[in-house]
């Protein structure tokens, strides 16, 4: 059995009259999801006067990311399980006796789900991705996969972080569309700028173009690097990140002879000197949820090339969607090319290395993030949160 650990460094003589609500994530190790939701926890303190707020984390380890000392926090130790994660948080819940519980991924949504529904309570999901393949093994993407078009369709709210991966919900997890609400991921531009200054972090000697983000296939570093050699710009490249495709990625870059220009640090506690320091941002994913790395260089005002790939980047750049860009585009905000074209993604790194064109979508790119500002997204996290809340309270039909 897993025992409950409880941490709270805030403010006590809580009132009971406040509402509990109880965030569930996977773990607080690094990445997009933790990201968020360690930035909406920090800016939830307003809130405290009216709820009362705990995060619940699924796996015990490492955190990269810091948390508020006034929040709750319950530590859980299921290792990965779906099968210890549903037992540990169904005694937890029963502890805690939460009103509503909000959760991010997709494990997190689903034992979440299923435990609150048995106590018939309000709960929403939050999933961050259209892309099955985070789901691991073959078979084991068709048991969860199942398993989301049993639970999702249950739920109070879903949050889609993108209207891409809203319609995927739909189509594949049976979720009416109408019970789906789209909140991008939050960027809380002022830490970004605060931990761009530090000098303790690493950083690059100029020029260069930053990619960030693991090293695994649906990146497509590959291409990346076959496009930044044909574009033959006087720069080095450098990818940040970590992940099972290191090797054989330095292998491309030396069989095309650019071994010498890329760099490959790994991941970065703090990337952002490096990244305000970029001359351009490259995204060259396959599929995204909601690339938050792309709209953090954005805030820092560096301009942007990414693959119009589903979902999120067509959305952000050209304010469209995924089927309405089919080439090579330069748009309101940054540079989007076809998924896995290498001739077009050559030539959209040159066009966003020209003088004319750079200014423009630097000016444009910050105007554009100021949309995902950490307030602005936190209060629509909250906004579903109090709708459910009511819908919860009201009376039966007869």
């Amino acid at each position: 059995m897993n025992a409950l650990r409880h941490s709270f460094a805030g403010p006590t003589g809580a009132q009971p009259a406040r509402r509990r609500i109880l965030f569930v994530i996977n773990s607080l190790a690094g990445g997009g999801a933790e990201r968020v939701m360690a930035t909406l926890l920090a800016n939830s303190q307003s809130r405290l006067s009216e709820y009362d707020i705990t995060l619940a984390v699924l796996d015990d380890g490492p955190r990269a990311f810091d948390l508020p000392e006034w929040l709750k926090t319950v530590q859980l130790d299921c290792k990965g399980g779906m099968l210890r994660s549903l037992t540990a948080l169904d005694r937890a819940v029963a502890e805690l006796n939460p009103d509503l519980t909000v959760s991010f991924l997709t494990r997190a949504n689903l034992v979440s789900g299923t435990v609150m529904a048995k106590r018939r309570q309000p709960w929403i999901i939050s999933e961050r991705t259209s892309a099955p393949a985070h789901l691991g093994s073959r078979a084991r993407q068709l048991a969860t996969k199942a398993l989301m078009r049993l639970v999702y369709p249950r739920a109070t709210r879903v949050i889609a972080v993108s209207g891409g991966v809203a319609a995927k919900l739909a189509r594949s997890a049976a979720v009416e569309p109408a019970n789906i609400d789209v909140i991008s991921n939050p960027v809380d531009v002022a830490a970004l700028k605060a931990a761009a200054r530090s000098k303790d972090a690493l950083a690059f000697d100029d020029p260069y173009v930053i990619a960030v983000g693991r090293l695994v296939s649906v990146k497509n570093y590959r291409m990346l690097i076959e496009a930044f050699a044909k574009s033959n710009l006087p720069c080095r490249l450098v990818i940040a990140g970590d992940g099972p495709e290191r090797d054989a990625l330095r292998e491309v870059a030396a069989a095309l002879g650019i071994a010498d220009r890329l760099i490959m640090p790994g991941w970065l506690a703090n990337p952002y000197p490096a990244l305000a320091g970029a001359a351009a941002f490259a995204l060259s994913s396959n599929v995204e949820g909601f690339p938050n790395a792309l709209v953090e260089a954005m805030a820092l005002g560096v301009p942007v090339v990414a693959t119009n790939c589903r979902d999120g980047p067509a959305e952000i750049l050209a304010r469209r969607g995924v089927e309405e860009i089919s080439e090579l585009t330069v748009a309101e905000s940054g540079i989007l090319s076809p998924v896995g074209d290498v001739e077009s993604y050559a030539r959209a790194l040159q066009l966003v290395f020209e003088d004319s064109r750079r200014k423009s979508l630097i000016v444009a790119g910050r105007k554009r993030a100021a949309d995902y500002s950490a307030d602005t997204i936190t209060q629509r996290y909250w906004e579903v949160i109090e709708r459910a809340l009511q819908r919860a309270d009201a009376p039966a039909a007869i």
